[in-house]
């Protein structure tokens, strides 16, 4: 190689790392618990200073059982065709701080047309809890009495070693039923 082309691939590897590292560097990660930027700023005016709940939030018990059955996925976030319709649908477990101390709501939320549309389902105290999606199924409350058949896939908000409450589009409503208490 003539001496003058000897520093050309040190010149690009160098010039590729300026130019190309600063905006790699820019991204913010998304550790899974993040909502769509629309969401998220509708979510902040609704609800500010909320944050969703992260495997952080959860005392080391409850982290445990969450990652058993869920990996590391995050724990206040799921993807969900609560409504059937395809359209996107998330719910999540918002950690609010107030006059009470903390508290954690579950919110549903479904994007119809470029809007969302936020529901709080719940309020469940200042322990994190968590929340996933199950598929279409019959489910018995913990109880006996009440028995859900739902045609859509369901949401269920629990606490570990305390409750866990199912949700369920009955295509007008949503219908609730304790699976653990």
């Amino acid at each position: 190689m003539p001496p003058r082309f000897r520093f050309l691939p040190l010149s690009i590897i160098s010039f590729c790392l300026l130019a190309f590292v600063p905006f790699a560097a820019a991204e913010v990660p998304n550790d899974g618990c993040d909502l769509p930027q629309d969401l998220r700023r509708e979510v902040a005016s609704e609800y500010p200073g909320a944050k969703i709940v992260t495997l952080s939030d959860l005392n080391g018990d409850d982290r445990g059982f969450f990652q058993k059955d869920h990996g590391n996925t995050c724990p206040g976030l799921a993807k969900v065709d609560f409504y059937g319709d395809g359209k996107p649908t998330l719910a999540f477990v918002l950690l609010t701080k107030g006059g009470t101390g903390v508290q954690s709501r579950l919110i549903v939320t479904h994007q119809v047309e470029e809007k969302w549309k936020l529901t709080q389902l719940d309020t469940g105290g200042p322990n994190a809890p968590v929340v996933w999606s199950l598929a279409p199924g019959e489910y018995r409350d913990v109880y006996g009495n009440k028995t859900i058949r739902a045609t859509r896939p369901v949401i269920v908000f629990c606490k570990y070693e305390a409750w866990a409450i199912l949700y369920a589009w009955t295509g007008g409503t949503v219908s609730k039923i304790w699976i653990a208490d």
